[in-house]
């Protein structure tokens, strides 16, 4: 506030304090005046002078700025704007980047002699303290952008308290005179366009923006470099009072009135001519407004990527380099002013949200949730749902779609995954090759197995023992070995192989790859009686597409394991780049393992191993969807075909998918195998488009022995019936993975 408008506020309170004010405002009118009149040269020795210890006192805030500033989130190529985090919307640009007639206008509308006085305007002081008292109204302001750029960060200055922010706007003559010291000694250190730059970027211009960056997107949808003389007008004259001027939230008549007189100050300062002024007010008023995105909410809707951002907002709240509490990181996040490139591939995330999209639709109770992560880094390049991530209410009764913000992809909270079938068979296969058997260990498989586990209350009891068959027995049974076991799926072959190496050792297997139990029972299974979890290698225990899919990128990396990252780069404000989002990846199989798994898992996808011994699989569509690429992977459907899930890989790309009712574990997903199937292997063909095809090492010899070793029996009271056999085939049809 300006003196003139504190005299004006002090002189309508009393008769007596009006009197007072009349007789301060001659004393102070004497002053300026005889201040005035002192020789140039000695006024500016007084003033540099004074301002010379002045400056070393000011607040760091307005030695070097430190206003809040929007962050924003980019797609991987660095362009693609995926939203943007603040408490305070704006954006600081340099001098450089606003249209010359933006500078003029401000000038014009604010201090038309900002290029003439040393911070503090006497003659414009004197006239509006006269003007002002005499009319009893403020109808004139003597503070310079100087004194008003001194103010605006004061009040916005994150480093002050909320008292000290409140103190920079108090109606006191002692505020006043503060504002004028510290003016003062700023134009003794800056030039009067680092001076104007500060205050563009700082000024706020109603509807929510600040700086000019912000109001010429807000208003104008364009970068300010772009601002016509209409445009700057009508942005200048907003600034005295923002709220009530601003067009979209205010006045629209008040905002032509301010334009016009903003338009006829350009005249006055010789910024324009008098006839551009009078064309320029005639012109009507047109906006292009647009709203800022701000969080995960607004994260480009169009192709889902608001789960993505949120994983990334948890994975920023974890990171101690943005703060020692979770409330620091998540305010540097708001109004640090982060340039934040991820690692979303706008092609990869477009893709994977039109299969899923493809399959359920937005409305449907089912969802296929889809991951998409690199090998070798752990960086995620899509995360996608048939779900919009979005606050807004549902329709009575629907909990979970089409609007959630729960983190079906990657888990979290109450999201504690879903049953993934026989995708799990993977850790079985490991663990067998990592204790030293090779793939072409054999097993006469059996369409029922009894086992040592005590049955649940299923119908796979065999007189109180688990007793778990295969779905299809006419395709499934017989003699099997690592490959056709994999290919085929055959469960009987894999629940033998897990009691031969211990199922305490497949389910570390999958906790190594990176596979979180965040359901309660299933971590209390694996911590207290993993040894006993029979079906665990069957893929009974919850887990989310982006586990799933970072496990399947471990093998694919040949044993090397990257936690899943969400970012390329951070770089500060200042331009400086901050040390996070480099992969940070381990050895967590021997390479030779981790190939060997690879060769069997060619089987599913209907492509062939290093050593020809592939001879059916549950996913053979892949390969032609593929067009012959290598690539490897392996189906999966839980019990009663509540889920279906599909997970594939090559040395590029890892992608899964699970079919599932988030809301209702029970609920069979329908006969949707082989679109599962297709959404992922869709997904990777994007993910691999442009990039060499890149063939699998073959494992050694010592992982492959020999497929013509002696088979491992079962005795014969474990076969079964025709009538059992034909029974087992109507249940694959049913639940067929």
């Amino acid at each position: 506030m300006a003196f003139a408008a504190i005299l004006v506020t002090m002189a309508t309170r009393t008769p007596l304090s009006r009197l007072f004010t009349v007789l301060l405002a001659g004393v102070l009118a004497g002053l300026v005046l005889a201040v005035a009149a002192l020789p140039g040269n000695l006024l500016l020795g007084f003033a540099a002078k004074a301002a010379l210890g002045e400056y070393a006192a000011l607040p760091d805030a307005l030695r070097t700025p430190a206003t809040p500033q929007r962050s924003y989130l980019y797609a991987n190529d660095g362009k693609t704007l995926i939203t943007t985090f603040y408490d305070v919307n704006r954006s600081d640009v340099t001098l450089a980047e606003i249209a010359p007639v933006m500078r003029q206008a401000i000038v014009a509308a604010e201090d038309r002699r900002f290029y003439d006085h040393g911070g503090v305007d006497l003659r414009g002081m004197l006239r509006a303290v006269v003007t002002n008292v005499t009319s009893g109204d403020a109808e004139q302001g003597g503070s310079t952008l100087t004194m008003q750029y001194v103010r605006n960060v004061l009040k916005t200055d994150p480093s002050r308290t909320a008292e000290q922010r409140a103190a920079a706007t108090e109606t006191t003559i002692g505020r006043k005179l503060q504002e004028i010291r510290y003016a003062n000694a700023l134009e003794q250190r800056l030039s009067k366009d680092e001076i104007l730059n500060r205050y563009l970027n700082i000024a706020y211009f109603g509807s929510g923006a600040y700086g000019i960056a912000a109001a010429s997107q807000r208003y104008f949808s364009k970068p300010p470099a772009e601002l016509t003389l209409t445009e700057a007008a009508l942005l200048a004259g907003l600034v005295q009072a923002p709220e009530a001027y601003s067009p979209i939230d205010g006045d629209a008549d008040a905002a032509l009135v301010r334009r016009a007189y903003v338009l006829d100050s350009m005249a006055a300062t010789g910024a324009i001519t008098a006839e551009q002024a009078a064309r320029a007010k005639a012109e009507e008023l047109v906006l292009n407004p647009s709203a800022q995105a701000n969080g995960c909410v607004a994260a480009n809707v169009q192709d889902g990527a608001g789960f993505f951002c949120d994983y990334l907002h948890r994975w920023w709240l974890a990171q101690p380099e943005f703060g020692d509490t979770v409330a620091e990181r998540e305010q540097a996040l708001r109004r640090g002013g982060y340039t934040v490139v991820t690692t979303l591939d706008p092609q990869v995330q477009a893709t994977a949200q039109r299969q899923a999209t493809d399959v359920y639709g937005y409305d449907n109770p089912r969802a296929l949730p889809i991951a998409a992560v690199e090998p070798g880094t752990g960086r995620i390049l899509a995360m996608a749902v048939n779900r919009h991530y979005s606050l807004d209410a549902n329709p009575d009764g629907q909990v979970n779609y089409p609007n959630t913000v729960n983190p079906l992809i990657s888990g979290g909270g109450s999201a504690a995954g879903y049953q993934a079938g026989s995708t799990f068979k993977l850790f079985t296969l490991l663990a067998a090759l990592e204790s030293g058997r090779p793939l072409a260990t054999g097993f006469d498989a059996p369409s029922r197995l009894p086992t040592r586990y005590a049955a649940g209350d299923d119908d796979s009891s065999c007189d109180g023992r688990w007793c778990p068959a295969n779905a299809n027995p006419q395709w499934m049974d017989g003699y099997r070995m690592m490959w056709d076991g994999f290919g085929r799926s055959v469960n009987t072959y894999f629940v033998w192989l897990a009691e031969q190496v211990g199922q305490d050792k497949v389910v570390e297997m999958a906790q190594r790859l990176g596979i979180t139990f965040r359901a309660e029972a299933d971590a209390r299974f694996a911590e207290n009686d993993a040894a006993n979890w029979g079906a665990f290698g069957l893929g009974v225990a919850a887990t989310t597409p982006l586990d799933l899919a970072n496990a399947y990128a471990t093998v694919a990396a040949e044993g090397t394991y990257c936690s899943p990252v969400p970012v390329l780069s951070v770089t500060a404000s200042d331009g400086q780049r901050l040390p996070v989002g480099d992969p940070s990846c381990r050895q967590v199989l021997d390479p030779d393992v981790a190939r060997a798994a690879t060769d069997a898992a060619r089987c599913p996808v209907g492509q062939q191993s290093a050593f020809g011994q592939c001879n059916g699989g549950t996913a053979t569509a892949v390969d032609r969807i593929l067009d012959g690429r290598p690539v490897a992977g392996k189906t999966g459907s839980a019990d009663q075909g509540v889920t279906s899930s599909f997970v594939g890989f090559t040395p590029q790309v890892a992608v899964a998918g699970i079919a599932a009712n988030p809301d209702d574990p029970t609920d069979p997903v329908g006969a949707v195998g082989a679109r599962v199937i297709e959404a992922v292997a869709r997904t990777i063909v994007t993910a691999v488009d442009g990039q060499p095809a890149e063939s699998f090492t073959a494992p050694s010899r010592a992982l492959v022995g020999d497929p013509r070793r002696p088979v491992e029996r079962t005795p014969a009271t474990e076969r079964r019936s025709p009538d059992d056999r034909l029974s087992d085939l109507r249940r694959w049809l049913q639940n067929r993975s």
